[in-house]
């Protein structure tokens, strides 16, 4: 290895989504006068446009186009049975996360002449300095830089559960190079990433069973939006074992045995395939962030100011590495942009409360700022309204009227704290509620907006005036 030190304006450790935002806000900033190096491996663009966000949507929309026709909801509308190849799904899949990948991370960057890209693992030495090392553990290089950025995300986190690495299992980043669909899949964990691929493997017709430890589906949700969400799925099929515990997995015959306890006792069931939906945990394991100075939480995570910032001068920390709330590909971006002009001297802080979330199930989950609980909790109080897609003219011309929206406000002043809608597609809708919780906007101030009819739209705004009147007795479009 050359011992010589490169050195940089900006290193970068990782190369996904906040990354990607960083070192593209820095070079615009800059006039592309700043050196920055890129550090990390794996595919480029991170784990939403390879293992996440890109691929499972692709995988939902095909098995819907499945479902759908063999599952009409309006009068006159026969039943007709899609004929396709799980395999070339796969396929066309793959196809498209590697055309994402290439035009929206390898051909962007290569228009940034100064962003240098380093394969490999980093691991600090000092504040300013990091050792990279190839697949082999081999050093490969010495990279110094004025300011640093944490943004190496995440993996999935597999429990330790008895048999399970012998039996074998996929995870959301392994389940993309199948190429059969399996007759039956048990899935541990029911939250987004377990719900979004059970409901596109049921669709395209698998026997899926969820088996959760929590005794609600989705935490984050509002009580209501999960037990429908979760209703829903099981009047298409699906089944839950909700407040259970693995506690032993082996291999019968052809088949993949699971064991877990539930408040009936010990149950078993034999699934062809097991997916693992527990959650993630960060790549923060190899970095030797204590030589840097740099926090964590218990779980691994970097512990950040608003600014970006980390315990350690100098060093910023953006992404799925970093101590939040909530891990969103979105929210990676905007905490890269945060990071990276903080070191350009302005004050930026990144604004969590109205960050939206969202689940892609049909009906989709989205939603933003506090629910009634948690707003309760912190002010003693609060005032809501749950409105539900049955009354709306445009669900029901659908047939699609499985959904309700919820909106928190504050009682002293009718201001929305918290938006959450269970939608065909919320996750469109929620940008309203958005602007509403992060600029303060009044109950009053929906209602004055102009909404289409008929639209799922118009529910948030049916959803506003439920605060003002009675629903049942207003006709379509009033004011």
């Amino acid at each position: 290895m050359n011992s010589e030190v490169q050195k940089f304006d900006l290193v970068i450790l990782g190369r996904g989504a906040a990354a990607f935002s960083a070192a593209i806000k820095a070079s615009e900033l800059s006039n592309g006068e700043m050196t920055i190096a890129m550090i990390g491996v794996g595919p480029l663009g991170g784990t939403c446009v390879n293992f996440g966000c890109v691929p499972s949507k692709y995988l939902l929309e095909a098995s819907h186009s499945v479902f759908r026709p063999e599952h009409p909801r309006m009068a006159g509308i026969h039943t007709t049975m899609v004929k396709y190849e799980f395999s070339e799904v796969m396929e066309g899949l793959r196809s498209y996360v590697g055309h994402a990948r290439d035009t929206k991370y390898a051909k962007v960057i290569e228009n940034y002449s100064n962003v240098s890209l380093f394969t490999g693992l980093g691991k600090f030495v000092d504040k300013k300095t990091v050792v990279v090392s190839d697949s082999n553990g081999k050093d490969v290089a010495v990279v110094s830089g004025s300011n640093m950025l944490i943004a190496t995300g995440s993996h999935p986190t597999v429990p330790n559960i008895e048999g399970l690495k012998e039996t074998g299992f996929l995870t959301s980043d392994t389940i993309w190079g199948i190429n059969d669909l399996p007759e039956s899949v048990a899935i541990i964990g029911g939250g987004a990433i377990g719900l979004e691929l059970g409901q596109a493997l049921l669709h395209f017709g698998s026997k899926v069973t969820v088996i959760e430890a929590l005794d609600s589906l989705l935490p984050q949700t509002e009580p209501e939006i999960g037990s429908a969400l979760k209703m829903y799925l099981e009047e298409e099929g699906m089944k839950f074992y909700m407040r259970a515990r693995v506690s032993k997995i082996n291999k019968n015959g052809g088949m993949k045995s699971v064991e877990f306890i539930t408040h009936k006792g010990n149950e078993k069931i034999d699934v062809q395939e097991i997916i693992i939906a527990t959650g993630r945990q960060p790549n923060t394991e190899y970095l030797d962030l204590k030589t840097a100075g740099v926090d964590t939480d218990p779980r691994g995570l970097i512990i950040t100011s608003r600014t970006m910032k980390t315990s350690a001068s100098g060093i910023y920390a953006a992404g799925d590495c970093v101590s939040k709330k909530m891990f969103l590909e979105t929210l990676a971006a905007r905490e890269g942009v945060t990071a990276v002009s903080n070191m350009f001297g302005e004050d930026m802080k990144i604004d969590y409360e109205s960050a939206t979330w969202a689940v892609f199930t049909n009906p989709q989950v989205a939603g933003v700022g506090m629910t009634e609980n948690e707003f309760s909790r912190k002010n003693g109080s609060c005032s809501c309204r749950i409105f539900s897609l049955e009354n709306l003219t445009k669900a029901s011309i659908t047939g699609e009227t499985e959904g309700i929206i919820k909106i928190t406000v504050d009682p002293k002043d009718n201001t929305v704290v918290g938006m959450q809608i269970l939608a065909p597609n919320a996750t469109d809708i929620i940008t309203e509620g958005a602007y509403a919780v992060g600029k303060g906007y009044k109950i009053d101030d929906i209602i004055a907006t102009s909404h289409i009819f008929p639209s799922i739209s118009e529910g948030v705004k049916l959803a506003a005036q439920s605060f003002i009147r009675d629903l049942s007795k207003m006709a379509c479009c009033v004011e």
